[in-house]
């Protein structure tokens, strides 16, 4: 019987290659992997590729919308319809593998099924109002094995529901890096090229960038910065007003919005300093340890997570979160002192390979659902 391994999204962002090595780790042990999904993207092929068997199902999500009318119909309707495909699925896996803790349906009907249940918390957002932070945690409470991806989700996890305190097991994400990162350019010639990689959304803090290129630009500082990333379906307001805000300010030979990249060593190698602006908590940070392993120059905002994720590299700069200002003052210090920084980022990337070895976190992640077999 196969491991049940259920995932809100197809894509490739930070939860969806995390559990990628996830299911890369239970396969190297011998198991039998059948992934569910909600719908077609470049992460069932990684799957398959590899592998897993990979069905689609209708998945109720629970997001913040659910709050409103016309997501909580949205969310009870994918609930009714997908009900006797979980039940169907649940009855032919030996244990459910649970990912985020946004699918509270299948954690419980797995509890109820009597299957062993491990739910995968990846969320740690303190900016949340507390009732609603413990109402989307709650679900934890029916799973028999609880996994973190940092100390950060832990504690931010145990603030809500503190009945799981000493049940939550911290593993920390693995990382794949390229496989022969390319070296920082010997000198700047011509702009500083900035890159943000990442979901576009106002909590990532892509328009903070922007607006640090264009007062970089008024300092005298030639910069230009590449977008690479989509908005999550609903949120196209938010990059319509990012081009909008690019044009408005003249920055449009300066801004660039790629898209979506599957394979982000490319513009990783391209860039000389990447930036990880996030306005909002985050619960670890992968954007920020692809551009350490990629041996490139890194700032951050002073959030816990990212904090945790960095800790010890000295090519990293920590700034004030939603603070253009001081991203662009991160900058102009790596510009400075570019032989400094570009060669701490070099060190600092052969550390990082140790580090984020995906190796260790499939090794970790196979071992603690090969424990989860005693119902609590």
């Amino acid at each position: 019987m196969p491991v049940l391994v259920v995932t809100p999204g197809a894509e490739l962002y930070g939860a969806d290659r995390v559990l990628l090595e996830s299911v890369i780790g239970l396969l190297a042990v011998g198991r039998a992997v059948t992934v569910v999904v909600p719908g077609d993207g470049p992460l069932v092929r990684q799957l398959t590729d590899r592998g897993a068997q990979v069905v689609t199902c209708r998945i109720p999500v629970l997001r913040k919308d659910a709050l409103r009318p016309a997501g909580a119909w949205r969310l009870g309707r994918d609930a009714v319809a997908g009900l006797w495909p979980a039940v169907r699925l649940i009855r032919a896996a030996d244990r459910v593998y649970v990912n985020t803790l946004t699918l509270p349906s299948w954690i419980v009907l797995a509890r109820l099924l009597r299957r062993r249940v491990t739910c995968h918390v990846h969320e740690a957002e303190r900016s949340v109002p507390s009732p609603l932070r413990r109402l989307l945690s709650l679900p934890v409470t029916f799973a028999d094995q609880v996994v973190v991806n940092s100390d950060v989700t832990r504690r931010v996890l145990e603030e809500v529901v503190p009945w799981v305190r000493g049940r939550a097991v911290v593993v920390h994400n693995g990382v794949p890096g390229p496989a022969e990162p390319s070296p920082p350019r010997t000198t700047l010639v011509g702009p500083v090229r900035l890159l943000f990689i990442g979901r576009l959304s106002p909590r990532k803090g892509p328009q903070v960038a922007v607006a640090a290129v264009e007062l970089l630009r008024a300092r005298g500082v030639d910069a230009c910065l590449d977008l690479v990333g989509s908005v999550f379906p609903g949120y196209e307001w938010f990059e319509e007003e990012l081009r909008a805000t690019v044009e408005r300010t003249g920055l449009g030979d300066r801004v660039h919005l790629r898209g979506f990249a599957a394979d982000v060593w490319p513009q990783l190698a391209a860039a000389d300093v990447v930036l990880v602006p996030s306005v909002l908590d985050e619960s670890f940070g992968n954007t920020a340890a692809e551009a350490v392993l990629a041996a490139r120059p890194l700032v951050v905002s002073a959030q816990d997570g990212l904090r945790e994720a960095v800790a010890g590299f000295t090519s990293v700069q920590v700034v004030t979160p939603d603070d253009p200002a001081a991203l662009a003052d991160a900058v102009q210090g790596v510009v400075a002192e570019w032989d400094g920084w570009a060669g701490r980022a070099v060190a600092d990337s052969a550390a990082a390979r140790l580090r984020f070895a995906p190796e260790r976190y499939r090794r970790q992640i196979a071992a603690q659902l090969g424990q989860a077999g005693r119902r609590r």
